[in-house]
């Protein structure tokens, strides 16, 4: 939840390869396996899918709002 979390803070980039990593702050995600996983079950996206950059920032879903929502109200 927390790498979701980051994303929602436009704290995060990731990369644009069929197996995204997950930059938070600036910084390698420890846990790339969840970050794939979060990419792959379409919960955070490139923000800019056009750009021929490395990385770029990290968006979040409607899935991974819902899923903020649901953590938030439990």
């Amino acid at each position: 939840m927390a790498m979701l979390r980051a994303v929602a803070a436009h704290r995060a980039q990731m990369s644009r390869s069929c197996e995204p990593d997950l930059f938070i702050d600036g910084f390698s995600c420890c846990d790339q396996v969840t970050a794939h996983a979060l990419a792959r079950g379409g919960l955070i996206r490139p923000a800019d899918r056009a750009s021929a950059l490395a990385r770029v920032p990290a968006e979040l879903t409607e899935a991974g709002r819902a899923a903020i929502e649901v953590t938030a109200v439990a």
